[in-house]
């Protein structure tokens, strides 16, 4: 799995692959403006019995279910607004102007058909890409958002 990992005040650790079977408890990040950060992880029961990640396994909090989106996203967006601009001003009945809008709509297809499901840390908001994801994992939810970070600061407060 490809993790993103961050710190409990959310800013970025950086990017190391790790292999889950091994279960490796310490993972050193490399990092070009600094020496290689090291970071703890926390297998117990972060994996359920098909494998799947269950919690993050930088600070054990929950996680959401979120999805990739190819970096070309953007311009087919821009495109299809255009190819609904078009149609809207009355300009499709134009033979190319049909195929430029089919082909606009095989693009947005191919994008949705790419998009990776990954999961997301509710608490430090490490990122966790290139696995499987249980079915049992939500969307982002505001409730579970705010139960998380509430007790992330809770237990940052019992600690002090």
């Amino acid at each position: 799995m490809l993790v993103d990992l961050r710190d409990s005040a959310k800013r970025r650790v950086g990017r190391v692959e790790i292999d889950a079977s091994q279960r490796p408890p310490l993972v050193r990040v490399p990092r070009p403006d600094a020496p290689a950060a090291e970071v703890f992880l926390q297998w117990d029961q972060a994996l359920d019995d098909a494998g799947c990640l269950r919690h993050c396994v930088a600070c054990g909090g929950r996680l959401y279910r979120s999805r990739t989106l190819p970096q070309v996203t953007p311009i087919v967006v821009v495109l299809a607004a255009a190819g609904a601009v078009i149609a809207a001003l009355g300009f499709a009945a134009n033979p190319w102007v049909y195929a430029a809008l089919v082909a606009v709509l095989v693009l947005d297809i191919l994008v949705l058909a790419l998009a990776r499901a990954r999961l997301v840390c509710y608490r430090c908001g490490s990122r966790f890409d290139r696995l499987p994801v249980a079915r049992y994992h939500r969307r982002w939810d505001s409730r579970d958002a705010a139960t998380e970070t509430a007790a992330a600061h809770s237990s940052e407060s019992a600690s002090v």
